[in-house]
């Protein structure tokens, strides 16, 4: 960190050499090279994200890094988040701050991350997986998943043979880029927030806008697109991923709750995969474990991390201290607490720029995060 110092400037404020010394560094760092952090992305974002900057970092006279973000009132975060499922300062390995120092340097009086690429000892770790196909070979990955998880892939053949006795031949398209597909993939996301209890990510505008902006982009270096899967003449699964590469980032899938016990979301990635595997892609990266059938599919992993860092004073020690309050009284259900409603409220702040907006989602965020966490108790 020695040296470094931070400008905040906007998007458009950079200029070319700037954007080429951005394109370099991503380009020649393994662990930049997700989607997300491409030049891009960020002037793609900033059309759309409220609050978009870029923090430079320099040394002397000499830019050696860029953190684009966004801000809400004191917090900082990630440009486009929650949209963002990777992100981090670009700057080659030998430059780059931790994200401890990054904290004191970006001087917000808030910073929230949740997949932040780099080193860092503030907050947690997370785990994001990924499918490796060897030399782009789908069938080799499939060989190998199926002998070591037989019994799970043995299920998706036959649900795959029902869904096509039930319903008609299966049919699979990749590279889409209908807006008014899009649009249905949005509204089938909606519902879906409304019937788990989660914020709705769509409902403030900015964040459609953004999936809309990427996939009209032409073909070509960054590139967003749609795969869908239909039985017969139905549409049964779709899903909005984002490419650059050989990196292929499956971002926002979709399938009919109807048809659930056929697995079509499952077996619209299979598909995909390898659809996009003989065009040449390599890594399929389905962002953080959780969903059962990942354990199944994955054979590669990236760790994150995720903070939430204040500057010291009295915020910071009261929610520290209500924490360890909480734990005592209820066997770690204080840190439990903590860890959804941060993420729920994460999600809430960037997303709606209105303090009456965000104030209404922390409402249905802690209602639905003490439903959650006191449900085990119970049992």
């Amino acid at each position: 960190m020695s040296g470094l110092k931070v400008e905040i400037v906007g998007v458009d404020a950079l200029t070319p050499d700037d954007w080429a010394l951005w394109a370099s560094i991503q380009a020649a760092e393994p662990d930049l090279i997700s989607p997300y952090f491409r030049p891009d992305f960020t002037r793609i974002a900033a059309q759309v994200c409220p609050g978009a900057a870029v923090a430079v970092f320099r040394r002397g006279t000499e830019t050696v890094g860029f953190f684009p973000h966004q801000r809400r009132g004191g917090t900082m975060q990630p440009l486009a988040a929650p949209m963002n499922d990777y992100h981090g300062i670009i700057a080659r390995t030998v430059d780059r701050p931790s994200l401890d120092e990054a904290a004191v340097l970006l001087n917000a009086p808030r910073l929230t991350v949740g997949g932040w690429v780099g080193d860092g000892e503030v907050g947690q770790s997370r785990r994001t997986v990924q499918v490796q196909l060897p030399d782009c070979d789908y069938d080799a990955w499939y060989a190998e998943r199926r002998k070591t998880h037989a019994k799970f892939f043995k299920d998706k053949e036959r649900a795959r043979r029902s869904m096509e006795a039930e319903l008609g031949p299966i049919r699979v398209e990749r590279g889409l880029r209908d807006p008014g597909l899009l649009d249905q993939l949005i509204a089938l996301k909606r519902d879906q927030y409304r019937r788990t209890g989660r914020h709705d990510i769509f409902a403030c505008g900015w964040t459609a806008d953004l999936l809309h902006r990427l996939m009209a982009q032409p073909e070509g270096g960054l590139g967003a697109s749609m795969a869908g899967l239909w039985a017969g003449d139905r549409l049964c699964a779709m899903e909005y991923s984002m490419h650059a590469g050989d990196q292929y980032h499956f971002w926002f899938p979709g399938y009919l709750p109807e048809l659930a016990r056929c697995s079509p979301g499952i077996l619209l990635s299979m598909d995909t995969m390898q659809m996009a595997g003989a065009a040449g892609y390599r890594t399929f990266d389905f962002g953080f474990e959780g969903e059962h059938y990942k354990k199944y599919f994955c054979n590669a992993e990236r760790w994150v991390r995720e903070a939430v860092i204040l500057r010291p004073g009295l915020g910071a020690s009261v929610s520290q201290a209500a924490v360890g309050m909480l734990n005592v009284a209820g066997s770690g259900r204080g840190e439990r607490l903590r860890n959804s409603v941060r993420r729920r409220w994460a999600a809430i702040e960037a997303c709606e720029v209105t303090p009456m907006a965000r104030a209404r989602g922390a409402v249905a965020a802690a209602q639905a995060a003490l439903a959650k966490v006191s449900r085990p108790s119970h049992a």
